[in-house]
């Protein structure tokens, strides 16, 4: 069945996004350039699965001992997911601008492959798509962000809250997102006081499309960023503070990708701080239209945390 799952909406919602850059902004976007990203990131993730797969045969089954899903010993089946391959793909292709097709395929691997790479305890904790985008600008020299291409029109902002607030009401992380454009906009108000500017610069920083988009659909990923919400409103906060030192103190325009960047290693320190059942994508219909954090005991669980 189509849109069983909340990750089928958010797909749905990136590329109405992405038909909307391309329509209404005039992005100079080339199809080539996004079939590229898609196609490697998708085949990237069946390859990766599958070697994880196999390395995960070669492991004995370790009977009655409680701890060995968290502590990644036992070989239980990966589940291969493209979805989640799929809304990185749209990720990169609506952030992301290169000249050339390398500069897609590196950012595309190394998104997906920072998901297997950088885990811990079956976790991963970079975002797949902020990683790539990073990954590119680092080591590429034709890769590049525009924050400002989506504008500051007050359509898009109601049309991003509305699709992403949605979603974040079906798996629960609105704090997330609430604690990172709070702590940011209170640091931007209080300069924009301090310096006597008007109120409509304030609103020119705070309220761009490519801000929102990155507060409703990147920071909020529930797979990458801490279980429990104690841990999600410091990181939040953090990001959010960080993010205003850069843009302010060093005048980065893409300050928001680089503190998640920074601070995503974060969420290993603060799951162990704060302990809470981990995130699961749970299969439903289109009529529940919900997913869940898994609260059962370790047998079910054990079908779920390794799905990629």
């Amino acid at each position: 069945m189509l849109l069983k799952d909340v990750r089928d909406y958010q797909i749905l919602f990136l590329s109405l996004f992405l038909f909307l850059g391309i329509w209404t902004r005039d992005w100079t976007l080339r199809p080539d350039l996004i079939l590229v990203v898609m196609i490697t990131c998708l085949v990237t993730q069946w390859l990766a699965a599958s070697i994880k797969q196999n390395l995960s045969n070669l492991l004995p089954v370790q009977d009655n001992c409680p701890n060995e899903i968290d502590s990644g010993l036992i070989n239980v089946p990966v589940k291969l997911s493209l979805r989640s391959a799929f809304i990185t793909a749209l990720g990169l292709s609506l952030l992301l601008r290169a000249d050339s097709y390398s500069t897609m395929i590196l950012a595309g691997s190394f998104a997906i492959l920072s998901k297997f790479i950088f885990n811990f305890r079956n976790k991963h904790f970079f975002n797949p798509a902020n990683f790539g985008i990073i990954a590119a600008l680092i080591l590429t020299k034709d890769a590049w962000v525009s924050p400002g291409q989506w504008g500051d029109e007050w359509w898009y902002a109601l049309l991003f809250a509305g699709t992403g607030g949605t979603i974040l009401k079906r798996v629960g992380r609105w704090d997330t997102t609430a604690a990172f454009l709070g702590s940011y906009a209170l640091l931007e108000a209080t300069r924009n006081i301090w310096l006597g500017w008007t109120w409509d610069v304030f609103l020119h920083r705070s309220m761009s499309g490519s801000l929102l988009l990155f507060a409703l659909f990147m920071i909020t990923d529930p797979r990458s960023i801490p279980n429990a919400r104690s841990g999600r409103l410091v990181w939040a906060v953090s990001i959010g503070c960080l993010t205003f030192f850069l843009r302010n103190q060093f005048f980065i325009s893409t300050a928001v990708f680089w503190a998640l960047f920074a601070l995503a290693p974060m969420t290993v320190l603060l799951d162990f701080l704060w302990s809470a059942p981990r995130f699961s994508w749970a299969e439903t219909s289109s009529q529940t239209f919900s997913t869940s954090v898994i609260d059962k005991p370790e047998e079910t669980e054990s079908e779920t945390y390794l799905q990629v």
